[in-house]
Order: structure tokens, then C-alpha cells, then sequence
């Protein structure tokens, strides 16, 4: 049986998850998601992201939704940032990793991306 290693510092191992809650007010009969009525509901108004190693802070929370868990509320952080930040950990500039197609630049964070200072540890 193989060794189980243990926890590398360095490691930056990221755990994301949208919350999926039911949202009768916007899912009930004539609404616009009634064709959906028996599926869960995306929302994509509050996210989870769990950071752990890598210069992160530990056991720091950035951010938090409203009392039913339905859009945040404090610290909104747009995937750009999270993205940023990410490639920020692993030693890149996401402003320097861009490509030229149809006479527009591309990247990751797209034009917009900041690192976001706060969790760095």
C-alpha cells in the first residue's frame, strides 16, 4: 500500500463549489424557471472558494452572503480576482500571460483581474 504523503506548505490545493439551493420565490409555478421546477437552481449570486497552503492566510474568510446564503454581501470577489490570485500564488503575472487574437488581447482574468491582497498570508 503507498504512503500517504503529508500536507506540502507550498501546495496551494483550491476547493470551489457554487451554492445550490432551492429559491421558491423565483422557481415557483409561472415563474421563469417553472420548466426547471423539479431541478435544483443555480445560483450564481454567492460562491464558496476554499484556499489552503501556498501564501494563503489560514483560517481566514473573505467575504460573506446574506442570511439565507442567497448573494453576497461583503467582500464580492469576482472570478477575475480569483483567478489573479491564483496565478499571483503560483509565481505569475496574469497581466503578462495574454494573447493576441482578431486584433484583441485575451487573458485569463479577461481585462479586468486584481490579486486580492487580503488573503495573501
Amino acid at each position: 500500500m503507498p504512503s500517504i504523503q503529508p500536507f506540502q506548505p507550498r501546495a496551494l490545493p483550491p476547493w470551489a463549489g457554487e451554492c445550490s439551493i432551492r429559491r421558491p420565490r423565483e422557481e415557483g409555478p409561472g415563474s421563469f424557471q417553472d420548466f426547471e421546477s423539479t431541478s435544483t437552481f443555480r445560483n450564481h449570486f454567492g460562491y464558496t472558494t476554499w484556499l489552503a497552503g501556498g501564501g494563503v492566510k489560514g483560517g481566514y474568510t473573505h467575504g460573506a452572503t446574506d442570511n439565507f446564503g442567497l448573494r453576497a454581501i461583503e467582500n464580492r470577489t469576482h472570478v477575475h480576482d480569483l483567478h489573479a490570485t491564483v496565478l499571483h500564488l503560483l509565481g505569475l503575472d496574469h497581466e503578462q500571460l495574454t494573447y493576441r487574437y482578431s486584433g484583441r488581447d485575451y487573458r485569463l482574468t479577461d481585462v479586468h483581474g486584481s490579486v486580492i491582497h487580503d488573503i495573501l498570508a
